[in-house]
């Protein structure tokens, strides 16, 4: 335990990350799509931080822009991208029980489960039904929180029964039982690395560690029906993931072809890091194991974070491993960094 942080360093640099996000979020093209996924991550990391930190300044913040939007989903009825950020409205009606905060997303997920959609899970872009479930494995950290949250809130078994349904639908469509990682898609199931490896993307698997850490963290703690299989699947998850770290911190795009993608890439790293930690604070992983791997990997986030704050190697919008330059950033890789920091903050000194 002696290599950890010390809380004030993890919190400066959180800090500086974090009001140069707020800063430029303007600037950002995606800020314009103030409802979607792009900034429902962001959001989801600014609520652990404003908890964290205590300071009203981040809660305000959040609450100005939702207020903006009158706390409203996406357009689309079923996408999973749509109602990422009904996860943040819920923490925040967790804290302020405001009706105006919860009643968009009551109504949009109640619609959802009564009329559920029958798509394909063979995902294909041409055709809008073949995403109308969580046929992509980042759906997994975009939606089943927000169904654990309304459980939670409410007792009310109908959202945890179809989230779970929907949630082992995707496990056994995408889920490698051999490898323990999830496929991006359908897409990839055939196609492979230049090493003759499966594809299994990194921010995609990021995205899965994240979702399952949310679950566990927004489901009752007494929940005896469906978090076995939910902390079963994490630890999997982890310890494949703890194995699949680069020497220098990082993973990289391409879990098992990192010599095809040699640059850090930081949204899938930040994203392992905030699953591997909040693991080890609430004792689901065995620090002797986990936090030599935590610890690396947060070293790295940090080293990928500029004088301003800009939070470097993110790799763009996209479905599959990708080249990433220094310069890069986005708004989900600065929330995956402050939910790691977050976790980083209960570790440390």
């Amino acid at each position: 335990m002696n290599n950890l942080p010390q809380k004030t360093d993890v919190m400066q640099v959180a800090k500086k990350v974090v009001d140069w996000q707020i800063k430029v979020f303007n600037d950002n093209p995606y800020s314009q799509d103030s409802k979607g996924w792009i900034a429902g991550a962001l959001y989801m990391g600014m609520f652990d931080w404003a908890e964290l930190s205590g300071d009203d300044v981040y809660f305000n913040w959040l609450k100005k822009i939702f207020g903006r939007q009158y706390w409203q989903v996406g357009d689309r009825m079923y996408h999973a991208d749509d109602v990422c950020v009904a996860q943040t409205y819920l923490d925040l009606y967790t804290k302020y029980k405001e009706k105006k905060m919860i009643i968009p997303t009551l109504a949009r997920i109640d619609w959802v489960i009564a009329n559920p959609s029958m798509g394909s899970m063979e995902l294909d872009y041409s055709k809008p039904d073949t995403y109308e479930r969580w046929s992509w494995c980042d759906a997994l950290f975009m939606a089943p929180g927000v169904y654990t949250r309304l459980y939670t809130l409410t007792g009310d078994k109908k959202y945890m029964k179809y989230a779970h349904k929907e949630f082992l639908t995707t496990y056994n469509h995408l889920y490698d039982q051999e490898e323990h990682l999830f496929f991006r898609d359908s897409r990839y199931f055939k196609q492979k690395e230049a090493n003759g490896k499966k594809i299994f993307w990194g921010r995609g698997n990021g995205w899965v560690i994240g979702g399952l850490s949310e679950i566990l963290k927004t489901l009752p703690a007494n929940d005896k029906k469906y978090r076995p299989f939910y902390l079963q699947l994490y630890k999997q998850m982890c310890e494949r993931l703890a194995a699949l770290q680069c020497e220098d911190g990082y993973w990289r795009a391409s879990l098992l072809d990192s010599q095809s993608y040699p640059s850090p890439e930081t949204s899938a790293t930040g994203f392992i890091v905030y699953g591997l930690a909040y693991g080890i604070n609430q004792g689901f992983l065995p620090a002797e194991t986990y936090l030599p791997v935590v610890l690396k990997g947060w070293q790295a986030l940090v080293n990928a974070v500029e004088e301003d704050g800009k939070l470097g190697w993110v790799q763009p919008v996209g479905a599959d491993p990708r080249k990433v330059t220094r310069e890069m950033t986005e708004l989900y890789g600065t929330g995956a960094f402050l939910m790691a920091a977050c976790e980083m903050a209960r570790l440390a000194k």
